[in-house]
């Protein structure tokens, strides 16, 4: 499999799948400190990032941001003193597609940059 960090998101329509079972168990190993949550109803994988003030945390935020425009795939974002909270899920299916894991993966680069 090729790493997730070097894959591109593909175009997600309302009808894609959801990643269950054994792909989701594949998935979440590849990325292993993102945490599987539930909110609202639809899954989603989070992580906290921590960082020594408010101001690298917000660098590292607007990071992110850039990623997700450049996919076109975007997620939520907490940012706080020290700290940036990312939650990826497919918005258009309600939860968990191949596309938040290859951002998961490619946020992580981010952040040992």
């Amino acid at each position: 499999m090729t790493e997730l960090k070097s894959q591109s998101c593909e175009a997600c329509k309302a009808d894609a799948p959801q990643v269950t079972g054994d792909e989701l168990a594949s998935l979440q190993k590849e990325v292993p400190e993102w945490a599987l949550v539930e909110k609202g109803g639809e899954q989603q994988i989070e992580r906290t990032f921590k960082f020594k003030n408010f101001a690298e945390a917000l660098t590292f935020t607007n990071k992110v941001g850039d990623l997700a425009e450049a996919e076109g795939h975007h997620p939520a974002l907490l940012t706080e003193y020290g700290k940036t909270t990312v939650n990826w899920w497919t918005h258009k299916i309600g939860g968990l597609h191949r596309n938040d894991f290859i951002m998961a993966a490619r946020t992580d680069e981010l952040f040992g940059e």
